[in-house]
């Protein structure tokens, strides 16, 4: 929960009172879609923390929004395993896979073009709103 929830709250709360002064800007916040869904291979309180993420970037957004202040999150699906995933794991990520609608793992890239958007001027009308970038996975 501290380094989940209470990072994305204390980087907010830093970031926040200089935003104003700079004629607003944008947070995005970064949560995996196990916010979104329960699941056998974390603990509650893991998805939990995540699901803290949505609601503190919601109400982030409605509290500072007339400040110019815009706060979005992005969650990522599943991504290519690290270097260090043990052959459980492989295997347990290949299972997810097969459930994804696009049958594969998403791209570092692809993430991160979403955040460029919602940073971008091009979302200025856009906040407290979840960019799910999953292939699909919890569209089922």
């Amino acid at each position: 929960m501290k380094v989940n929830a209470i990072g994305v709250f204390l980087g907010t709360k830093y970031a926040i009172p200089a935003m104003p002064q700079a004629g607003g800007g944008a947070i995005v916040n970064i949560s995996p879609i196990m916010g979104f869904v329960g699941g056998e291979s974390a603990h509650p309180a893991y998805h939990a923390s995540k699901g803290e993420v949505r609601i503190f970037t919601k109400a982030t957004a409605v509290k500072y929004g007339p400040d110019g202040i815009r706060v979005n999150s992005v969650h990522p699906g599943f991504m290519p395993p690290m270097r260090s995933a043990r052959p459980r794991e492989r295997e347990a990520l290949q299972r997810l896979i097969e459930w994804t609608p696009l049958r594969r793992t998403g791209k570092p890239l692809e993430v991160a073009y979403g955040v460029l958007f919602l940073a971008s001027d091009e979302a200025s009308f856009i906040t407290g709103t979840e960019l799910v970038i999953n292939g699909g996975f919890i569209a089922q």
